[in-house]
């Protein structure tokens, strides 16, 4: 994509997006869902989408962005992710932080579907891949392999909180309300962010207007937009929440 087309694209604005609103298109042993394209305080560029692979279908053409950082993360099913030369086995919310530059691909590893999410971006600042490599580089992330850490309302699952190639500050991790509580009171902060549900029901207040989620769906909150969710149910409630400037 060129810069005159990136220059074209309108900011995503907060509010929720649902996984049964996304049209489906099968090309042979896959599916793949466009989910939303645009630019936000942070990024010229921002692209989401999600994949299904059938089982046994083929791995992804290797490639490498030039100037596009990924993150991934495993809906449903068993992925085998190679990260130039290196493999790893991820199961369900697995994710994976992709430096630009590097070659990967994806296949589907396991006895049924594999679903994932991916998210494409590019800074509004220039991209900094030395300093990307001095916080780690890429990362291939299994949720069993993160230690749970129990708090007042149900608990916590850290992956990451450090700076990459576009990113001064991306942090993500998974909570879980145990019952029908706030996770915390509104706030806002200067990051964007996405909080994707992995299962249950909630409800987020985003500048004084209230949506609702379900497993699939997600919430997406620009830059100092005042937010709040919920867990509206008397069931446990699973989400990531991921932020970025």
């Amino acid at each position: 994509m060129t810069l005159s087309s990136f220059a074209q694209l309108q900011p995503i604005k907060s509010g929720v997006f649902h996984w049964n609103d996304f049209e489906v298109k099968s090309n042979g042993d896959r599916q793949g869902r466009a989910i939303l394209e645009g630019i936000s305080t942070h990024f010229d560029y921002l692209e989401m989408h999600a994949t299904t692979q059938a089982v046994g279908a083929k791995a992804s053409t290797a490639h490498a962005n030039e100037d596009i950082e990924e993150l991934i993360i495993v809906k449903e099913g068993v992925m085998k992710v190679t990260i130039d030369g290196e493999s790893s086995i991820l199961g369900a919310n697995g994710v994976i932080s992709l430096m630009p530059l590097q070659m990967h691909s994806m296949q589907n590893a396991g006895d049924s579907p594999l679903t994932y999410y991916v998210i494409r971006y590019r800074s509004k600042k220039q991209m900094n891949v030395e300093r990307g490599i001095a916080s780690g580089g890429s990362l291939m992330i299994n949720a069993d392999s993160l230690a749970y850490r129990p708090t007042s309302v149900g608990g916590v699952r850290s992956y990451f909180d450090r700076s990459t190639a576009m990113c001064e500050r991306l942090e993500m991790h998974v909570t879980t309300l145990d019952r029908k509580v706030p996770s915390h009171d509104p706030h806002s902060h200067v990051e964007t962010e996405i909080i994707l549900m992995i299962s249950g029901e909630t409800a987020q207040l985003i500048d004084g207007k209230e949506y609702t989620a379900k497993a699939g769906d997600f919430y997406f909150m620009e830059s100092e937009s005042n937010h709040g969710i919920r867990n509206t149910s008397d069931e446990p409630t699973t989400y990531f929440a991921f932020k970025w400037k």
